[in-house]
C-alpha cells in the first residue's frame, strides 16, 4: 500500500513540473453558489468545510448511483449492503447513520422512523447538477438531524431539449436501463426520467430490482417561476444477513420512497424569500423469512408534510439569514404502532464583515418537538481571508438529535427499543485552511466533537441475544481531514488528480465496552485518490484507490477503474470494481463482491 502511495506522490510532483507554465481553463468552484444555506455564498467565500461534486465529475465517473459516487469523498463513509445502490447507510466523520441529513434541492429528507432509509431518497445521477457536502455541526443551519453534516443534491434546471437512453450489463446478471428527457417551452420547462437497476445478486439471496422515476417542472418562468419536483423510488431486494446471521432465513426487504415538493423565490435588491411545501412518503416491508411472511413481518408506512420558508436580507451591516420550518411526521406500523411527531424550527444568523478580509457569522436554531423538550443550539463561523486564494476559518457549535421511532419502540426477537432514551447532544469545534487557484484547490481541517448520550443498540454480554437501545456514555471524537485537487495538461488534454485523507480517533472502545451493533465500525484511517486522465480526444479514464482501516482493526484496499468513450451521439462506458479481488466488509456481516464489471451504452439525442 505504501509503495502505491509513494508512486502517486511522485507522479503528482512530476505533473506539477510538467504543467507549471501552462494556462488551463478549469471550472471555477468560486462561481458555484452554495444553495443549501440561507445565506448563499460562492464556494470560495464560505467559512465551512464544503465539498462540491460537480456535474463534470459525475459525468466522467461512470458510476451508476449516488452511493458509489459518495464513496469517493474523504470524510464520508458509505456502508453498503450489496451493489447497485440497494441498501446503504450514510455516515460523516464518525457519526451515526441517524446523524447525517440528506436534502433534495434544499428539501429535508429526514425520516423519524430510522436513518436506514436516508439513501433510499437519493436521486438517479442523470438528473443531478451537483452535490454539496457540508461537514461538521450543521444543525444551526438545517436542524436536528444534521448532527455531523448534511448533503444537498441539486437537480438540473434543464436539459436544453435533449433526450438520452442508457443501457448497461455486467457481472451478477446486472441489467440497467434508463430514459431521460428534457424540454424547454416559452414559459415553462421540464425534465423526466425513468430507470431500472436489476441484478441476480453476487451471493445467495442478494438479488434486487430497483426502479426510479423523476419529474421536475418549472412554470411561469417569465414572471414568478414555480418549481415542482416529484420522485418515486421502488426497491425490492434479497436482504441476506442484513440484520441477522442466520443463513437459513433468507431475509427480504421492499422499500418505497416518494417526494412531492413545490417552491418559488421572491426577491428584490435586498430581500430574498423562498417558501417551500413538500410531502415525503415512505414504505418499508421486511420479512425475516422470504418465503414465509407469517414467520416475522414488519410493515411501516410513513408520511412527512412540511412547510419551510427561508429568507436573507442584505443591509449595510451584512447579510441576515432567517427561516422557519414546520413539519408533521406520522407512522403506521405493525411493530412501532401508530405514532406522530410535530416539529418546529426557527433559524437566525447574521454575517458581518470586518474590513475586506474577516467575516463572522453567529447564529442560533431553536427547535420544538411534540414528544421532547424545546432545544436551542447556537454556533459561530469565522473566516479570515489571507489572500485572494488563501483562507483560514473556524467553527464552533452545538448540535442535537432526538431518538427515532425505531430507537424508542422497535421490538423483535433480537432488538428492543427504549422509551426512556434521552436526546443526543454534542459540542463541536473545527479550524481549517483552504487554498484555490486555476490549477489547484486544497484544504486542511482539524476537528473535535464532544458528544453526550449517544444512542446505540448494545447488549451487555454474548449470552444476551437482545440488542437494546441505550444512551451510551460521553464520547470524544477528534480528527484531521486533508484534501487536494490538481488539474494539469498532458498531451494537450486536461488531466486531474485528487487526494483525500481522513483520520478519526475516538474513545468508543473505552466508553462502550458492551457489544455494540453500530458504533464500533468507525473509520480510523481513510485514504482516497482518483486520477482522471484523457490521452485521446474522445477517451476519458478514471483510476480510483480507496484504503480504509476501521476502529476494530480491520483494513482493506480497493481499486476501481472506468473508461468513457465518446463517439458523436454515443457514449460507451466500461467500469471495473474491486479489480484486485479484495475481501472486505463495509457493514455488519455482509462481504462485498470481488472483481466485477459493467459495460454501458448511452445515446444522446
Amino acid at each position: 500500500m505504501y509503495q502505491n502511495k509513494g508512486l502517486l506522490f511522485l507522479f503528482f510532483l512530476a505533473t506539477i513540473q510538467l504543467s507549471s507554465q501552462e494556462k488551463i481553463q478549469t471550472q471555477k468552484l468560486d462561481s458555484v453558489v452554495i444553495k443549501s444555506t440561507r445565506i448563499e455564498l460562492p464556494f470560495k467565500e464560505n467559512s465551512r468545510t464544503i465539498n462540491i461534486i460537480t456535474s463534470e465529475v459525475i459525468k466522467n465517473s461512470a458510476v451508476t448511483n449516488v452511493s458509489d459516487l459518495l464513496q469517493q469523498v474523504a470524510g464520508v463513509d458509505i456502508r453498503r449492503r450489496g451493489t447497485g445502490g440497494g441498501q446503504a447507510d450514510l455516515y460523516i466523520r464518525g457519526g451515526g447513520f441517524d446523524q447525517t441529513l440528506l436534502l433534495i434541492d434544499g428539501i429535508k429528507m429526514d425520516d423519524a422512523q430510522t436513518g436506514h432509509h436516508t439513501m433510499n431518497a437519493a436521486l438517479p445521477i442523470e438528473v443531478i447538477e451537483r452535490i454539496e457536502i457540508i461537514k461538521g455541526p450543521a444543525a444551526r443551519v438545517f436542524g436536528q438531524n444534521a448532527f455531523t453534516g448534511a448533503i444537498n443534491i441539486v437537480t438540473k434546471k434543464a436539459l436544453k431539449n435533449k433526450a438520452s437512453a442508457n443501457i448497461e450489463t455486467g457481472s451478477f446478471g446486472q441489467l440497467n436501463g434508463s430514459l431521460t428527457f428534457g424540454k424547454e417551452f416559452k414559459n415553462s420547462s421540464f425534465i423526466a426520467h425513468v430507470g431500472a437497476l436489476t441484478s441476480d445478486g453476487y451471493r445467495n439471496n442478494s438479488d434486487y430490482k430497483n426502479y426510479n422515476y423523476f419529474l421536475k417542472g418549472t412554470f411561469n418562468k417569465n414572471k414568478q417561476p414555480i418549481n415542482v419536483i416529484a420522485t418515486f423510488f421502488d426497491k425490492k431486494m434479497g436482504a441476506e444477513n442484513f440484520y441477522t446471521t442466520n443463513p437459513a432465513w433468507n431475509e427480504y426487504e421492499e422499500t418505497q420512497n416518494s417526494l412531492l415538493g413545490v417552491a418559488t423565490t421572491f426577491k428584490n435588491e435586498k430581500l430574498k424569500v423562498t417558501p417551500k411545501i413538500y410531502w415525503r412518503r415512505g414504505q418499508d416491508i421486511f420479512l425475516l423469512k422470504r418465503n414465509d411472511p407469517s414467520f416475522f413481518r414488519n410493515l411501516h408506512i410513513t408520511n412527512k408534510i412540511g412547510l419551510e420558508t427561508n429568507a436573507s436580507f442584505t443591509s449595510k451591516i451584512g447579510i441576515t439569514g432567517f427561516g422557519v420550518d414546520i413539519s408533521r411526521f406520522s407512522i403506521s406500523s405493525n411493530n412501532l404502532g401508530d405514532r406522530n411527531r410535530t416539529m418546529a424550527n426557527l433559524f437566525l444568523e447574521h454575517r458581518f464583515k470586518i474590513g475586506d478580509n474577516i467575516d463572522i457569522t453567529p447564529g442560533i436554531a431553536a427547535t420544538y418537538f411534540s414528544d421532547f423538550k424545546f432545544n436551542a443550539f447556537p454556533g459561530l463561523d469565522l473566516g479570515i481571508k489571507i489572500s485572494d486564494n488563501f483562507k483560514a476559518y473556524g467553527n464552533i457549535g452545538t448540535t442535537f438529535r432526538v431518538p427515532t421511532f425505531t430507537d424508542l419502540y422497535y421490538n423483535s426477537p433480537s432488538t428492543a427499543g427504549n422509551t426512556d432514551l434521552k436526546p443526543e447532544s454534542a459540542f463541536a469545534q473545527e479550524i481549517g485552511v483552504k487554498y484555490t487557484n486555476a490549477h489547484f484547490s486544497g484544504s486542511l481541517a482539524l476537528f473535535n466533537r464532544d458528544s453526550d448520550n449517544l444512542i446505540d443498540f448494545v447488549r451487555p454480554n454474548t449470552d444476551t441475544s437482545v440488542f437494546t437501545a441505550t444512551n451510551i456514555a460521553k464520547l470524544n471524537t477528534q480528527g484531521l481531514e486533508l484534501e487536494g485537487d490538481y488539474n494539469f495538461k498532458m498531451m494537450n488534454y486536461r488531466q486531474s488528480l485528487s487526494v483525500g485523507y481522513t483520520y478519526l480517533n475516538d474513545d468508543i472502545l473505552d466508553q462502550n465496552k458492551e457489544l455494540s451493533r453500530y458504533s464500533l465500525n468507525t473509520l480510523k484511517h481513510q485514504f482516497i485518490t482518483r486520477f482522471s486522465s484523457k490521452l485521446f480526444k474522445n477517451v476519458q479514464q478514471n483510476i480510483i484507490y480507496k484504503h480504509a482501516e476501521r476502529t476494530v482493526g480491520t483494513s482493506y484496499n480497493v481499486w476501481d477503474a472506468s473508461v468513457l468513450v465518446s463517439l458523436n451521439k454515443f457514449n460507451i462506458t466500461l467500469t471495473a470494481n474491486n479489480i484486485f479481488n479484495a475481501e472486505y466488509i463495509e457493514s455488519g456481516f455482509i462481504p462485498m463482491p470481488t472483481g466485477n464489471f459493467l459495460i454501458g451504452l448511452r445515446y444522446n439525442l
